[in-house]
């Protein structure tokens, strides 16, 4: 399956599925959950740890690096996914409402090609 052929939704709902077939809910609380989270994410920044810039774009191009990162992104999207459905959040929304916030802090014609923080503006 692509991302064009999975909507968010059936990922819940896999997700989900997965967690209570392990009777795992007990585990899951949103501070677990967060915690999970923020180790998933220093594992994936593990695999980029010490690369340069150019490194860190052609590491991807060695097969078993790739199929490494490939995994501890899809551990930080089911822990994101998990977290959603436990707080019964709407990930979609909550994507587009903070796109929509950020395009205000950022407006192309002041941030475009530069990386401030948006207090700069």
């Amino acid at each position: 399956m692509k991302d064009t052929d999975t909507t968010i939704q059936s990922l819940r709902n896999k997700v989900k599925k997965f967690v209570a077939e392990r009777d795992w809910e007990k585990f899951h609380s949103p501070k677990n959950l967060s915690m999970s989270l923020s180790i998933e994410a220093a594992e994936l920044m593990e695999l980029f740890q010490w690369l340069t810039i150019e490194e860190s774009h052609e590491v991807i191009r060695d097969r078993k690096k790739r199929e490494a990162i490939e995994e501890e992104i899809a551990d930080v999207a089911i822990h994101v996914i998990n977290l959603c459905n436990v707080l019964d959040l709407d990930l979609g929304k909550a994507v587009l409402d903070k796109l929509r916030k950020n395009a205000k802090k950022y407006p192309v014609k002041l941030a475009k090609g530069k990386a401030h923080k948006y207090t700069y503006y």
